[in-house]
């Protein structure tokens, strides 16, 4: 996805009527486990520049969060920034707890300075790699980190069980202040300015100048098998990742385990997670070798066409002194879209007694969704701003700009107040209909709102996503809050309601949290609507 959409990962809301049952005490079987976040400013040096930015106690990336399956987690987030702040965790369903989701004027009020707020919530039913972020403008390009939730005690993976697990971020690096940069974008319309790095674990590694000392090393020893907790906390680009030499395979994704398969190079979107094993070689080889990711863009606007490396060591022979040859991989162009679809193709859900695939086989909605770049006018008539035309860029789902509201939704619902803040009309399809990937209309303007979509409890949802030309097709990440959802099907150019359903996957689809549209394409998910107030 390019930085041309104003740095959006699509995070996409539905209210769920019955919301008193949110209300409900939670009861959890397993521990508490309690967390402080201190939102705190820090200087960090990266590229041979030191600045002061946005931190969870002082660290970047943030505190790994640990719990198990079942385990209630109280974390107390205490704001001594100049900015408000509010934390999402990212795939946590938050069945019961929609208060605790964490965007920011959504489920809740933002954290004021020198305000804390305590997230209260139980993980039911989940288990695997997770990740919490900042969720308020792009706070998130320095305040994430991972959350890893094990499975219940006794109970094993259904893969080998690893030798070690280790987390494995990608991030990005702005020498400059994202929050400038995105207000600049904002007032003059135009594409943010991209970043200066990628990073791994925080550190962008030996291929950026000035930045050889600071690198991710993975140490390991040989006859080994490792977890790899993938995640991706860049901003907007999908990333290629590889390890040269080296066979990697695929157990699960966002925190739903898969029929494994083997891969050379994986593909993970914006705000997907990734876990893969690592089985190291019988024998040291002699050699280091370089994890190198790099971006998958299909868009018009401006990216970070850079790569991030960190060094795979084995650990030496006590006798080995000489210096090691450095291989490095093979990486896809950076518009392949055959990989990306041919890699998305393997994602099988493991559908096995223990770990159902509980895809609904009957729909009672059926929606349509549009998802698009366009534009609205400049804020004042005699200003001129930097999106075509000299209008400002506007990313729409069905050509609606979502407006943020100045109180939580969520709040405004459960109090009966929600007149003036939020209306629950969001369209179910596009109101005019056009040939979506094809020639695009010459009319390119958004209306704006803040508008919901409102179903009834156990709602059966079909959704189809569809990408558009409109200003240049381009991969579109979108994040469903408090579902996973089965992706039953995708392809391109236009969805065909006639044809396309009958291609579906309703045996082992995927399921997951995150989805990057296909450019120029569609994909169809399906969920159950069952969490109220989410």
């Amino acid at each position: 996805m390019g930085s041309s959409a104003l740095g959006m990962l699509f995070s996409i809301g539905f209210f769920i009527t019955l919301i008193s049952l949110s209300i409900v005490p939670q009861y959890s079987e397993g521990k508490t486990r309690h967390y402080e976040f201190n939102i705190k400013m820090q200087n960090v040096t990266r590229l041979c520049h030191t600045k002061s930015m946005v931190t969870v106690n002082g660290k970047f990336p943030g505190p790994r969060v640990v719990a198990r399956e079942g385990d209630r987690l109280v974390i107390k987030v205490m704001n001594h920034v100049a900015s408000n702040i509010s934390i999402h965790w990212h795939g946590i369903r938050q069945l019961r707890s929609g208060w605790a989701d964490g965007p920011a004027y959504i489920t809740q009020c933002p954290i004021q300075t020198g305000q804390s707020y305590v997230y209260n919530f139980t993980v039911i039913g989940q288990r695997g790699t997770f990740w919490w972020h900042g969720h308020i403008s792009w706070l998130r390009s320095t305040v994430y980190g991972p959350l890893i939730i094990l499975p219940k005690r006794n109970v094993p993976y259904p893969f080998e069980k690893p030798y070690i697990e280790v987390p494995v971020i990608f991030g990005e690096w702005f020498s400059a202040d994202p929050e400038a940069i995105i207000k600049q974008a904002l007032q003059t319309g135009g594409g943010p300015n991209v970043s200066d790095a990628y990073t791994i674990n925080g550190l962008p590694g030996p291929s950026y100048n000035c930045s050889a000392r600071d690198t991710f090393k993975l140490k390991v020893k040989p006859g080994k098998t490792y977890l790899l907790q993938i995640i991706n906390a860049a901003l907007n680009d999908e990333l290629f990742f590889s390890i040269p030499n080296h066979t990697l395979t695929v157990v699960a994704v966002d925190a739903i385990y898969v029929k494994p398969f083997e891969s050379n190079i994986i593909l993970i979107t914006p705000g997907q997670t990734t876990n893969v094993l690592l089985k190291t070689k019988p024998y040291f080889p002699g050699a280091a070798f370089l994890m190198t990711a790099r971006p998958y863009f299909t868009g018009q606007g401006t990216f970070d066409n850079s790569s991030v490396a960190g060094i795979l060591e084995y650990k030496f022979p006590s006798f080995h002194l000489k210096k090691l040859p450095l291989f490095k991989p093979t990486l896809p162009p950076l518009n392949d879209t055959s990989f990306a679809t041919n890699f998305t193709k393997k994602l099988r859900s493991l559908a096995s007694p223990q770990f159902p695939a509980n895809v609904p086989k009957k729909v009672d909605k059926q929606l349509f969704f549009t998802v698009s770049l366009g534009t609205n006018p400049c804020d004042h008539k005699n200003q001129t701003c930097q999106g075509p035309n000299g209008t400002k860029f506007s990313a729409s789902v069905n050509n609606i700009s979502f407006t943020l509201p100045t109180t939580a939704l969520l709040q405004a619902h459960f109090f009966g107040q929600s007149n003036g803040i939020y209306k629950p009309d969001f369209p179910i399809n596009p109101f005019h209909w056009f040939n979506y990937t094809g020639n695009p209309p010459n009319n390119t303007m958004v209306s704006n709102g803040t508008k919901l979509l409102v179903l009834p409890f156990n709602t059966s949802v079909e959704l189809i996503l569809q990408d558009t030309s409109i200003l240049g097709a381009e991969s579109h990440p979108l994040h469903l809050h408090g579902y996973n959802f089965f992706v039953v099907g995708q392809g391109f150019g236009n969805y065909d309601p006639q044809k396309d359903p009958k291609n579906f996957n309703l045996v082992d689809p995927i399921e997951r949290n995150t989805v990057g549209v296909p450019s120029g394409g569609w994909v169809a998910i399906r969920f159950l609507a069952d969490n109220p107030g989410r």
